[in-house]
């Protein structure tokens, strides 16, 4: 009922903001890494800890796709939402646990189907 679907666009909504931050912050850390690299003189020059500003960055820039993959798999759960099919596997058709919505927020199948 419409208790269920408010409920639910509340935990949408968190994973979204919670995701549109870390995506902030991984902005940042590329923003502080791109300051710390041109003040180098070569690229790939260690830093005190050891790890290459290269591999770094390929490490933010691949977590950074992965916050953005997450962001498109929000809003497409949102736009179910808006529709009323959302909780509905993609692949069998059958209601997904609501655990496991709460678990994972935009989950687009019931766990038969995603094992």
């Amino acid at each position: 009922g419409p208790m269920v679907s408010s409920a639910r666009a509340e935990q949408i909504a968190a994973r979204r903001r919670e995701v549109v931050e870390q995506l902030a912050g991984l902005e940042q850390q590329l923003t502080e890494l791109r300051t710390l690299r041109e003040g180098l003189s070569d690229d790939d020059e260690h830093d005190p800890d050891g790890v290459s500003l290269s591999s770094e960055w390929s490490r933010l820039e691949g977590l950074k796709q992965s916050q953005r993959d997450a962001l498109a798999a929000i809003d497409a759960a949102a736009a179910r939402l808006e529709r009323g099919d959302d909780g509905i596997c993609e692949v069998c058709g059958r209601p997904i646990a609501p655990e496991r919505l709460e678990a994972r927020p935009d989950a687009t199948t019931c766990i038969s189907c995603a094992r």
